[in-house]
């Protein structure tokens, strides 16, 4: 076959990757045993930080799995093991857990780096393909990664094997995530910046409107009350009784009301058609939690009230774009 046939096969060869990957990943769940529970046991405890290592194409893994267990609230940071040598083994102590990954298990420049962590004392998980390694020999508790074979035609790149470490490391940050009933406030911590630490953080009084509320007495005649609805540019008009919420109707009520009661409609008042139970929230209730109410109830705009159940404000769906 010339390059040219094998250029006209490029999706085929990508979606035998995809498929030796994927079923890599699956076999993970047949490795999984006590020593997965060890060694979530061990980072759960650790007083001090999970340090993780690795060289070359482990050490990129290790790095990703770094970055995750330390924004999901475990302490941890990536170390080359070559750094060591040259002063970084002052950022240990004996509070740490090392996770040390190694696909054979037998890296030489790792397997110098473990004496001085056993020297510390501090207890090592190690990752790889083989139970029988060196690595495994010292850790304290071993996770096996096996693949029978890399994705790569040759059998050579890692490629099944750090997809399969890297969904290791996942599981590990998930499984501690449960273990500490990680919630959206704690993350929100840990990602104060860009569109997910807004969405996290961001409040119902930060984004509400507060000002020439859409508020229309129950009393007043729906051909009235189109007008205060449209006026408002919120789609709604909310009626109020002793600053409280009595009722509320959307521009959706009104189109209905007219299709119900035609040439009869401007003989009605608000309070036939408006909705007495609206769903309302505290300024201080979290936008995420506003846009899953939205989403449950499958509506576009919460009243923001309140401890006494005072009307202080509104949110659209569009307030919570941002």
């Amino acid at each position: 076959m010339n390059t040219e046939e094998r250029l006209k096969q490029v999706r085929s060869y990508a979606v035998k990757c995809i498929d030796e990957e994927a079923d890599a990943v699956l076999r993970l769940k047949e490795q999984l045993d006590e020593n997965f529970d060890r060694a979530v046991s061990l980072m759960y405890h650790c007083k001090g930080k999970v340090i993780v290592t690795g060289v070359g194409k482990s050490g990129n893994i290790g790095a990703k799995i770094a970055a995750t267990l330390a924004s999901t609230g475990t302490p941890a940071f990536f170390v080359n093991p070559l750094d060591v040598y040259h002063g970084d083994l002052g950022v240990m102590t004996k509070d740490d857990v090392v996770l040390a990954l190694s696909n054979s298990g037998q890296t030489d420049e790792l397997l110098r780096f473990i004496p001085m962590v056993l020297h510390m004392e501090i207890p090592i998980i190690g990752m790889s393909a083989n139970p029988n390694s060196l690595l495994a020999k010292y850790s304290t508790a071993h996770i096996k990664v096996k693949v029978e074979k890399e994705a790569c035609p040759l059998n050579l790149a890692p490629t099944s094997s750090t997809t399969s470490a890297l969904v290791m490391g996942d599981a590990l940050a998930i499984a501690l995530m449960e273990v500490r009933n990680f919630k959206p406030k704690d993350f929100a911590q840990f990602h104060p910046g860009g569109e997910l630490g807004k969405r996290l953080l961001t409040t119902a009084q930060d984004v509400m409107r507060s000002e020439e509320l859409p508020v229309i007495p129950k009393e007043m005649h729906l051909g009235e009350a189109i007008i205060h609805v449209s006026k408002g540019k919120l789609g709604l008009g909310v009626s109020l009784e002793d600053g409280k919420v009595a009722g509320l109707i959307t521009d959706g009520d009104i189109r209905r009301a007219m299709e119900k009661w035609q040439s009869e409609f401007f003989d009605h008042t608000v309070s036939d058609i408006m909705t007495t139970t609206p769903k309302t929230v505290l300024p201080e209730t979290k936008i995420v939690e506003i846009q899953r109410i939205m989403n449950q109830h499958k509506i576009h705009t919460v009243l923001v009230c309140n401890e006494d159940g005072n009307l202080v404000g509104i949110v659209d769906h569009y307030s919570c774009m941002i």
